[in-house]
């Protein structure tokens, strides 16, 4: 144990004690199992994910990516606690992860670590390492990186730096504390999974006439007519002003760019424009109410449809049907080309659908209307299933910055 003491910001009341300053190879020792008896197959062959913690790499990632024999790799049982010498953007030297599921194998870039349990509790050791600031000031002294951002690391050094530490028994407190809080998180996370997949099954079954809205006096309303978007509404592109010209920034005028499509409900945008670099491009200032669409080749968003709810211009990468009430509801029409992503993504100019959707493709786009009055029964019906899964989402990310929160005010 090192001389140097630290208490958090919180902490459990029946705990008083100071945490210490402990070296890591006091909390864990190097597993060294191999899988020599290849009771282990490819099937079995572990990844460590910074989201998902230690996963079944087929299951993860679709197949397995273990090389031609995988006598070599490390054994890790439940319990243990794997360090992955792989970077990722947040964590530059690498992850630190136990295995709360069941035993496999990882390959040699992993290092794997048995806990001590005289000293250690693992889930507490998991949830000080879930945090990005941790895990990188704990790795940055240790680590060294090779020509090709490869980890210049012994496995047994990895556990030469020492993390303040309070008594097993803190430690199973605070990991049971942060264990409710993560199942209250799960929970929230497949009852969104399960509002998702049933607006799926729903949008499909009402866009394909399968399921029809009746009027309030139970009468069934008339066939969808056929028509393109093109013949009932109006489609522009935007722009963007020149950066070159500062008076053409900072001003008033909200201006959207293509990767703020996924929010879907567009309340608010990052940058602004002013007067001057509005009137001096072709962007449009567009009313609320707009179907936004992503046109960009390659891009993510390229399909992707939202709806502003403020006024705004918009870059070059978005198309914008505008409202017209006399002949649809937008709502309807937002919903309807947001479940026909697959079809537009695969929409282009170019051959394979590599190249980019532009403002004739969307023009052309066939689109089937009922009547105003069963559009609108259809887009409330909808949004109300919308915002169940919005006020859902909300909950996931308070849940979550109350988690992080918590654990910078115990750890940091």
């Amino acid at each position: 144990m090192g001389n140097l003491i630290y208490k958090p910001k919180i902490r459990f009341p029946e705990f008083k004690d100071a945490w210490e300053y402990t070296k890591l190879n006091v909390l864990l020792n190097e597993s060294k199992k191999l899988n020599d008896d290849l009771r282990f197959s490819k099937d079995d062959v572990l990844s460590v994910s910074g989201e998902l913690g230690i996963v079944n790499q087929i299951e993860h990632l679709g197949r397995s990516y273990a090389g031609v024999s995988v006598h070599k790799y490390h054994i890790v049982e439940p319990g243990d606690i794997v360090y992955t010498k792989s970077p990722l953007k947040a964590n530059p030297y690498g992850i630190i992860r136990l295995n709360k599921g069941y035993p496999g194998i990882v390959s040699t870039l992993y290092a794997v670590y048995k806990i001590n349990e005289k000293n250690a509790y693992g889930p507490f050791l998991d949830y000080y390492f879930s945090l990005d600031a941790n895990t990188n000031r704990y790795l940055r002294p240790l680590v060294k990186k090779g020509a090709k951002n490869d980890m210049k690391i012994n496995n047994n050094y990895v556990l030469n730096d020492q993390i303040y530490v309070p008594t097993i028994s803190e430690q199973k407190q605070i990991a049971a504390f942060f264990t409710v809080i993560d199942k209250k998180i799960t929970e929230l996370k497949q009852k969104k999974f399960l509002l998702e997949n049933y607006k799926k099954g729903i949008v499909q079954k009402i866009f394909s006439q399968e399921m029809r809205f009746k009027s309030k006096g139970r009468k069934k309303y008339s066939k969808w007519t056929e028509t393109t978007i093109g013949k009932i509404s109006s489609v522009y592109a935007g722009a963007t002003p020149s950066t070159l010209r500062a008076d053409y920034w900072n001003g008033d005028i909200r201006w959207m760019n293509s990767g703020e499509l996924n929010l879907k409900r567009v309340y608010e945008v990052e940058n602004r424009i002013s007067e001057l670099g509005w009137k001096s491009s072709s962007t449009k200032l567009l009313p609320k109410h707009c179907i936004l669409i992503g046109l960009a080749g390659q891009g993510k968003t390229r399909g992707t449809v939202a709806m502003n709810y403020v006024e705004l211009c918009t870059n070059q990468s978005i198309a914008a049907i505008l409202p017209n009430i006399e002949m649809f509801d937008t709502a309807f029409l937002y919903h309807n080309l947001d479940n026909r992503y697959n079809e537009l993504r695969s929409l282009s100019k170019g051959d394979g659908g590599r190249g980019g959707l532009n403002l004739q493709i969307i023009k052309a786009l066939e689109i089937k209307l009922p009547c105003i009055e069963e559009q609108k029964m259809i887009s409330r019906f909808l949004d109300l299933i919308d915002d169940k899964i919005i006020h859902v989402h909300s909950e996931i990310e308070y849940s979550e910055q109350y988690k992080k929160g918590l654990l910078q005010k115990m750890f940091c």
